[in-house]
């Protein structure tokens, strides 16, 4: 297990892959480091998409979109600390939470059935020190009640996936709660009480943090201060009645369906409208968080005072980028759907003509097939083709056009035919049988009706 210290350390440099960050330099102060996923990655991606796609639909959950940009006041008001301004009225959406909870309030979503289930699949923005970070992001929140069933509910989903990914057992559920405002003044006013005589042992920010009411105190920054936190006074003591009812339903819920997790007094969301319950799932052997998730009932009365009631809301947020690294690390392969069954190179232009409308009639035949139809020399074309992974190769040179016979080597084999050129299509499938053929369209989702 790594020490907290190595963790933060891990969390602030990390990249998942080696060639998926790209810095991009601002004419502020600010780069952004932007993260691209390539072809293998994307698969990765690709897959997780279908799995939490899959999950939602059985559990209620319908898709939305999100804009890119965001009100800067409505990110004031609700006290986010991750801000960046485009300009003095709009700035690059860093939090989704926000943006969707406003847009429910001013389209009267209310009057719906709730809860409201929504997911969706984004890219954000965080604000570091001196640039700003790219997330791939499979976020979701559940809004219009407060039961806390329903923080069980998002983590019995996130914790069914990750098992059914081969991920089971290799990560840890933690919960704390930072309970409502009221109770927070409170236990600030404790811990300030409790490090009057110990400020010498604290370092310049965690005094700051402890003057402004800001959660982040709890992240030790010596080792001196992760001896003072566990003798601080605990956020527990200082729940009030609806608070502990809450908490005491949450726990019956996690015991009732046989989820496992650890409390930890030091857990923090770094959100400020965040309220009662608060929880992240954890690799075990690193201590990266994988996913986050968190309750916000008093955020809809920050972002319009003059609701007649607060609007409670529990969501959670998946980091791509970590999980598709916890896989790897698990040595998962995933099928490559993307795998070509037939390459055709070729030579000079007599070639070409012919080859282009049998790549055609191929792909119609639900065979996937990549030509070269450009003329680099002979040793380029078939060095793509053994780097193209395709089952088959055809080549066509000007011989092969001419007499209308084509080579068709078999790269896992190593061997080769000659095989009429009008014989192309029907032999490539009986080589890959007709179960492998293609024949996806999306246009196959649609459904049409005509009304009479």
């Amino acid at each position: 297990m790594l020490e907290k210290s190595e963790v933060k350390k891990i969390k602030e440099e990390e990249n998942t892959e080696e060639d998926s960050t790209q810095e991009l330099e601002r004419k502020s102060d600010y780069f952004i480091k932007q993260r691209i996923l390539f072809p293998d990655s994307n698969r990765y991606f690709a897959f997780l998409k279908k799995v939490f796609k899959h999950e939602f639909r059985k559990s209620g959950f319908k898709r939305i979109t999100v804009s890119q940009v965001i009100k800067t006041d409505l990110l004031k008001d609700s006290s986010e600390k991750n801000i960046i301004e485009i300009n003095p009225e709009y700035s690059l959406k860093t939090n989704s939470t926000i943006w969707i909870l406003n847009s429910y309030i001013e389209h009267h979503k209310e009057e719906e059935l709730q809860p409201i289930y929504y997911y969706y699949v984004d890219n954000i923005l965080v604000q570091k020190k001196d640039y700003l970070k790219e997330h791939f992001v499979i976020w979701w929140e559940i809004i219009g009640e407060e039961d806390p069933i329903l923080d069980m509910e998002c983590i019995f989903i996130v914790n069914n996936i990750l098992n059914s990914i081969w991920l089971k057992d290799t990560f840890t559920i933690r919960v704390n709660s930072l309970w409502l405002e009221k109770e927070q003044v409170k236990y600030f006013d404790a811990l300030r009480d409790f490090y009057e005589d110990k400020k010498h042992l604290l370092t310049e920010k965690t005094i700051k943090n402890l003057e402004e009411n800001n959660f982040e105190v709890l992240n030790a920054e010596s080792e001196d201060e992760e001896i003072l936190l566990e003798q601080a006074p605990k956020m527990k003591r200082f729940l009030k009645k609806h608070s502990k009812l809450h908490l005491a339903k949450f726990e019956e819920y996690m015991e009732m369906i046989g989820l496992k997790y650890e409390w930890d007094d030091t857990f923090i969301w770094d959100k400020a409208y965040c309220t009662n319950t608060v929880w992240e799932i954890v690799e075990k052997d690193t201590n990266i968080v994988l996913a986050t998730g968190w309750r916000y009932d008093t955020l809809s009365m920050k972002l319009n005072p003059e609701l007649k009631k607060e609007i409670p809301a529990t969501g959670f947020s998946v980091k791509v980028a970590r999980l598709i690294k916890a896989l790897r690390k698990q040595n998962i392969i995933l099928q490559n759907k993307d795998k070509l069954d037939l390459y055709i190179v070729q030579l000079w232009d007599e070639a070409k003509k012919q080859v282009f409308p049998i790549v055609q009639q191929a792909r119609k035949a639900g065979i996937n097939v990549l030509a070269s139809l450009w003329t680099p020399s002979i040793k380029e074309q078939m060095l793509k083709a053994q780097r193209s992974w395709a089952w088959h190769v055809v080549i066509v040179w000007i011989m092969e056009a001419r007499n209308g016979r084509w080579q068709v080597r078999n790269l896992e084999k190593g061997t080769q035919e000659e095989v009429k050129k009008e014989d192309i299509i029907p032999y490539i499938i009986d080589k890959i049988w007709k179960k492998n053929l293609n024949f996806y369209t999306p246009m196959d989702d649609l459904i049409s009706q005509i009304v009479k």
